[in-house]
């Protein structure tokens, strides 16, 4: 599992930073790549990488402002042409509909793999065997949501030495033991599959919000995460500009991160007031609380 940022400005795109989109890479765990926003020029960021567009079958969209949006259509139609023929399923808030199905329609844009839209509301919005996705509202100028994805714990480690001693060889049967299945051999020998399983695996917590300032909603969502993406927009001299238009400071994002206890902080969505030589500043501003605090650069890949 790895995150990899496309996008990590805030705004407008900036020479060293574009605007918002987050790929979470779930190939070993699903074969598949989750986005999580879609700001102008993300398809051109990803040429940039080793995403393969038609990988990518979840988006999820955190708000409707332009520097989160205005790179859906492009994408959408970009993965028809580039062999993209599996479903893909965007989730946002109300109004996402609206906005795919004019941008599609008004350019006449004829996707070649079928499209599900769900317009969420609070709660668990996805579900499935590995993985479940939770949604909570935060505080922005718009409704602007954050998702808590939440992996499953997995099976511990298939004791193959003891299958052996019971005579049991390598093949289907292991994965059907590994999947928690008991079983009956043909001599009658009923196999209890938790007697060849090692402690189960903890599933990874990882959180990543839209657009907010201060509130509770971002702790509930962060508690004990693997990895918090959190805004950064401003420095913590600019706090009062940061309530005024809803967004977040370097230490408010560093401060959410120790109460909800996270391994891990990464700080994007930073403003373009702040060049290369002011980032360190930022750093070691959130690091004076939360010290392992990353700010996430363009392209920059990070291993859950």
């Amino acid at each position: 599992m790895k995150l990899q940022f496309l996008g990590t400005g805030a705004g407008i795109p900036a020479k060293s930073r574009n605007v918002t989109a987050i790929a979470l890479k779930l190939l070993e765990e699903k074969g598949s790549i989750w986005l999580f926003d879609c700001g102008e020029a993300t398809q051109h960021q990803i040429l940039y990488t080793n995403i393969k567009p038609r990988r990518i079958d979840k988006i999820f969209i955190t708000h409707l402002h332009g520097d989160h949006i205005y790179g859906l259509p492009g994408f959408l139609s970009s993965r028809s042409f580039q062999g993209g023929e599996t479903t893909l399923t965007v989730y946002g808030p109300k109004g996402i509909h609206e906005y795919i199905r004019v941008s599609l329609a008004v350019s006449q844009t004829y996707l070649k793999y079928d499209l599900n839209i769900v317009e969420i509301e609070e709660g668990t919005i996805f579900e499935d065997d590995d993985f479940i996705v939770e949604a909570k509202i935060l505080e922005h100028g718009v409704t602007s949501y954050g998702y808590r994805i939440i992996e499953k714990d997995r099976p511990g480690k298939l004791n193959t030495d003891k299958l052996l001693q019971y005579g049991i060889k390598p093949g289907p049967i292991y994965k059907r033991i590994k999947d928690g299945e008991n079983l009956t051999l043909d001599d009658g020998t009923i196999i209890n599959s938790q007697e060849f399983l090692g402690t189960a695996i903890k599933g990874r917590i990882i959180t990543i919000l839209g657009d907010t300032r201060t509130c509770s909603a971002t702790e509930v969502l962060a508690k004990e995460a693997k990895v918090l993406v959190h805004e950064a927009t401003f420095s913590k001299e600019e706090s009062s500009i940061a309530t005024e238009y809803y967004h977040s400071t370097t230490v408010q994002a560093a401060d959410t991160a120790k109460k909800a206890k996270v391994d891990c902080l990464l700080l994007t969505h930073i403003s373009a007031r702040y060049d290369q030589s002011l980032t360190e500043q930022l750093l070691q501003e959130a690091r004076a609380i939360f010290p392992n605090t990353y700010i996430a650069e363009d392209l920059a890949e990070f291993e859950i």
